[in-house]
């Protein structure tokens, strides 16, 4: 693991434009005169010499100067291909304006346009028709040590579906956050898309789209190409963290399961979402004055996010006491086609844990389709936490917001649905509804509301609040696996860094502007719980810290 500044030891021979064209080793007008000198870039550059926080300062002049989002990401993403110190610095230095713009929301655009916004190689791209040179393809990677791998093959698209190819603009943005969050070095970072082709008939007409043109390789060839994959990191990369994201709801969990004891791996969709839930959860309750083995909890949404957010629930309660049993019984999953119950015979195996007997339901209302509905079960249930993870945009209306409330002081409702026009409610709206007594995390940002003269804020219950610092607590430790106790720790760790804790008008989660010094404790937490089952070396909480803060890239020109 490499850690500080970046130098040129690295850099070899790379003398004039070719250095200046290498995001890793260019610093721009940041080349002193001796530096000059010695990479012959005398005439490339203009004569003064600039500080990194004067090109900080011009480049974030020229950030300002964009009129929309979409131009923000295309200008960032540009910065990122030409300098990867200032981009860095930049974000750093304005991180709750910028994150937004280099993922979500603004990254759901970047993934629709990829093919139009392109501008050069970042990443890999593994085709299927090439899937028989899996190894050749992986060799061919632009570092030869890699830390962290986050890979997708652009299925499910955050809330905008299938974009094939497109989908590599996520690994790009979570790979950003890794460096910008946790500080892994970004030339220790490798996004890769599996492009099986695309069922988005808007891909395979578009003349510029620029993935497989092909429909999507299914059954048996699918899964086949995923093993191909999987065998060729082992080969290749055997020590780096494989982080997946953004497969469907039928691959997504059968992934996981299949190679978590294979591969240093974690599902982010499942695991990360489910953990920075928790975390918002567990803040929640306490501030409100209870135990999270006390509450009733309804879902909407019960695909492989909604079922992963139950799973680390679940565990929390039965760790706090409860039976597998009790705990069961305190969830209440609904879906397009209703409540999720034992006479269903459509659910999968990760879905019928939850389903509810149908005696209990005795007197309960059904739709004219014959299904119970969520305003029904919510009426019914009187759930302490309401959690939305549909992408069903305005699915908590007012009626079934005002109904949660009715029973309880203090509702927990959390619209966590990406990008912002999918979510289940709007936070103004929740704090109407319920006068005020809503505590709120969302999917995607949405600016404070002002509520009979208080400003509340609203957190983003963002896995950036875990997946950097998880991938930084395995590099850090030397961990050989990601355990689901490794992710409750690192749950717990950000919710007791709630800080409405403190403050009932301030977020459930710790503000993004801080979110780098919450990264360490997340961190440590995940090092320490590897150590405890023994799938890291042992070492002292002093050690780890010491390993923790070793192992963090500070964006800076080296001198």
């Amino acid at each position: 693991m490499t850690n500080g500044t970046t130098g040129f030891a690295e850099a070899g021979t790379l003398q004039g434009m070719a250095l200046l064209h290498h995001p890793a080793y260019n610093k721009g007008t940041a080349f002193s005169e001796a530096e000059r000198d010695r990479f012959g870039l005398h005439g490339l550059l203009p004569p003064h010499v600039e500080t990194l926080e004067e090109q900080v300062l011009r480049a974030y002049e020229a950030y300002q100067l964009k009129t929309s989002d979409p131009e923000r990401h295309i200008y960032l993403r540009a910065l990122q291909d030409t300098n990867e110190v200032l981009f860095y610095r930049l974000l750093q230095e304005h991180i709750e304006e910028m994150m937004p713009i280099v993922y979500t929301p603004v990254v759901a655009h970047g993934c629709s346009r990829f093919s139009h916004i392109y501008r050069r190689p970042r990443g890999l791209f593994l085709s299927y028709p090439l899937r028989d040179r899996m190894g050749e393809l992986l060799r061919n990677r632009p570092n030869r040590d890699v830390d962290v791998i986050v890979v997708t093959d652009g299925e499910r698209i955050l809330g905008i579906g299938d974009q094939g190819a497109g989908g590599l603009g996520i690994p790009i943005g979570k790979l950003t956050l890794y460096s910008l969050v946790a500080g892994i070095h970004p030339e220790r970072t490798l996004p890769i898309v599996l492009d099986v082709g695309t069922n988005n008939q808007e891909c395979l007409d578009d003349p510029e789209y620029l993935g497989w043109r092909h429909e999507r390789i299914t059954g048996q060839a699918y899964h086949e190409f995923i093993e191909q994959f999987v065998q060729a990191v082992e080969a290749e990369l055997p020590g780096a963290c494989l982080q997946w994201e953004d497969f469907a709801t039928p691959h997504a969990r059968p992934i996981l399961e299949r190679y978590r004891d294979r591969l240093l791996t974690f599902n982010d969709d499942i695991q990360g979402t489910a953990a920075v839930a928790l975390g918002a959860a567990m803040g929640a309750v306490k501030a409100a004055g209870g135990q999270l083995r006390d509450q009733r909890i309804v879902f909407l949404g019960a695909g492989s996010a909604g079922i992963g957010v139950a799973d680390y629930l679940r565990a929390a309660m039965v760790a706090e006491g409860l039976s597998e049993d009790e705990a069961r019984a305190r969830f209440w999953l609904v879906d397009k086609d209703g409540l999720l119950h034992t006479q269903r015979k459509e659910l999968t195996p990760d879905q019928a844990v939850y389903a509810q007997s149908l005696e209990r339901c005795n007197g309960w209302a059904t739709s004219s389709d014959g299904v119970y509905r969520l305003d029904e079960v919510v009426k019914q249930v009187r759930p302490n936490i309401l959690i939305g993870l549909s992408t069903v945009t305005g699915a908590f209306n007012e009626g079934i917001v005002r109904q949660m409330a009715q029973g309880v002081e203090r509702p927990i409702i959390f619209p966590l649905s990406n990008p912002t026009d999918r979510a289940e409610a709007k936070p103004a709206d929740l704090l109407r509804w319920t006068e005020g007594r809503a505590m709120v995390a969302t999917g995607s940002p949405f600016d404070p509301v002002a509520h009979e003269g208080k400003t509340i804020s609203i957190s983003q219950c963002n896995n950036v609040l875990i997946f950097p610092a998880v991938g930084l607590g395995i590099v850090a430790s030397g961990a050989r696996r990601v355990t689901d106790g490794m992710m409750l720790a690192a749950a717990r760790t950000v919710g007791e860094h709630s800080p409405a804790l403190k403050d009932p008008a301030q977020g459930l989660l710790t503000p993004v502007r801080e979110i780098r010094g919450l990264a360490v404790e997340v961190a440590m937490a995940v090092a320490a719980q590897a150590q405890k089952e023994g799938v890291a070396p042992a070492s002292s909480p002093e050690e780890i810290r010491g390993k923790v803060l070793a192992a963090r890239w500070e964006p800076a020109y080296s001198i």
